[in-house]
């Protein structure tokens, strides 16, 4: 069953080409599209379009489909094309004429415009909670290893003491600016689309405000050219928000690699969470740390993969939009199991302690010594010429001891500064609002 089919049957070659994909991943928008229907007919009865008997049979016809959906009880039947045509067959083999009348006012274009932004809002709030978890446990481990010492590098070269408090605390503030930068992808999946049509609008008297507030959007798509302009837009802001969380696994993932290898030896797992070789019996090879690493390099491509889809497209809406989800639903996936599979490493990862007793790291220290000089007077320049001869003549020496005190440094991390600074940012999402209002939606 088509929506839009007439008399003649497509190729099944041609049938087989266009719908691609759809059906697999229409599945993960079913909720979405029973959730738009439910405000799209309030919005029909509201102006004359369908009856109050018509609209009571609709909604009850369309919370029990989203109970089976909840329930996983749903699927696309053999020969439907997609979720919007399989939602309005059952509705219409199950309540004939009034069925039929759940279409009036829309297009498929509209349709899965809000289906995605629904689904977008969604996927956003739950990477959000889980960046924050992972969040949660890097400033955790901060605070239980800030006094141990964690030789620090500039161009891969010995440079000056950090500690694992740093080295945690920072990945907890870059996770925590990584959720801010996801705030714009969510202004932009929070605009109603719907009503937009196939991209210019209805004849019918219809109320946007209404299905924007039911369906708890912020604010409209108000164009609606340029509501169907935004198909593509809107996923490549939602993947250049996310691409800063991978960027972020990735780069931990590395120093997790690097950290665990035998010449640095500053971290280990357990057993279990390493993989073993097929002829050398000692290896512990950090696979689950080398492919969230390749994972999330996939997930930073994805953007650039939307945008050269969306090149030199003129306005309206066109069937390369379809393939966007062959990205976006992957890129998410990948995300939330790399978020998991580091939460499940780092809550496990074994520290070494006493690293920096070792002889090699010594002149770690220098610039320590030399401000001890400065601090007592001697202009910095002398004192970096003194610390600097000691080394050459393989004199310098040092009691190894960090004294640092400023905000932000080992000995005053600021990780309560930098948790008040992401719940002040997670206050811009208003994820309680929007579920509120899906919640009377569904009731």
């Amino acid at each position: 069953m088509k929506l839009w089919q007439k008399d003649i049957d497509s190729l099944k070659e041609v049938e087989k080409f266009t719908v691609g994909k759809d059906r697999e991943l229409d599945v993960l928008l079913a909720r979405y599209d029973v959730l738009g229907s439910l405000a799209h007919i309030r919005m029909l009865e509201s102006v004359g379009l369908l009856n109050k008997e018509e609209l009571s049979a609709l909604q009850t016809a369309l919370k029990q489909i989203y109970k089976e959906i909840e329930e996983g009880n749903f699927s696309l039947e053999e020969g439907v094309e997609d979720i919007h045509s399989q939602i309005e067959d059952m509705l219409t083999r199950q309540l004939g004429d009034a069925g039929k009348k759940i279409h009036a006012a829309r297009s498929r274009n509209d349709q899965v415009l809000v289906d995605l932004k629904l689904f977008l809002r969604n996927e956003i709030e739950d990477i959000v909670r889980r960046t924050q978890r992972l969040f949660e446990l890097f400033q955790s481990k901060s605070e239980t290893y800030k006094d141990a010492l964690l030789p620090g590098y500039t161009h891969f070269q010995l440079a000056m003491p950090s500690s694992f408090g740093l080295w945690f605390g920072a990945y907890a503030e870059s996770l925590a600016d990584d959720i801010m930068a996801m705030y714009p992808a969510w202004v932009m999946a929070n605009k109603n689309p719907l009503g937009s049509a196939a991209g210019y609008g209805s004849s019918f008297p219809i109320n946007r405000t209404l299905t924007t507030q039911l369906l708890g959007f912020t604010e409209l798509d108000h164009n609606v050219v340029y509501a169907q302009m935004g198909r593509g837009k809107v996923e490549k802001i939602f993947l250049q928000g996310i691409s800063n969380v991978a960027a972020t696994l990735a780069k931990c993932a590395m120093d997790g690699c690097l950290f665990m290898n035998q010449n640095f030896g500053f971290i280990s797992f357990p057993d279990e969470l390493t993989t073993g070789s097929s002829i050398m019996p000692h290896k512990k090879n950090p696979d689950v740390l080398e492919l969230v690493r390749a994972r999330c390099n996939q997930i930073q491509s994805a953007p650039y993969v939307i945008q050269s889809m969306l090149t030199n497209l003129p306005s309206g809406y066109h069937r390369d939009f379809q393939l966007i989800k062959e990205v976006v639903f992957p890129a998410i996936s990948n995300l939330k199991d790399c978020l998991e599979m580091m939460h499940l490493m780092f809550s496990k990862v074994i520290v070494k302690k006493d690293i920096l007793k070792d002889p090699k790291y010594l002149y770690l220290f220098t610039v320590e010594e030399m401000n001890k000089l400065v601090l007592k007077g001697t202009p910095l320049r002398d004192a970096y010429r003194e610390i600097g001869k000691q080394v050459a003549e393989g004199t310098f020496q040092s009691a190894a001891l960090l004294h640092h005190t400023h905000e932000g440094s080992a000995g005053n991390l600021h990780n309560r500064e930098v948790a008040e600074m992401l719940q002040k940012n997670l206050q811009l999402f208003n994820f309680n609002e929007v579920n509120l209002a899906l919640e009377k939606l569904i009731q």
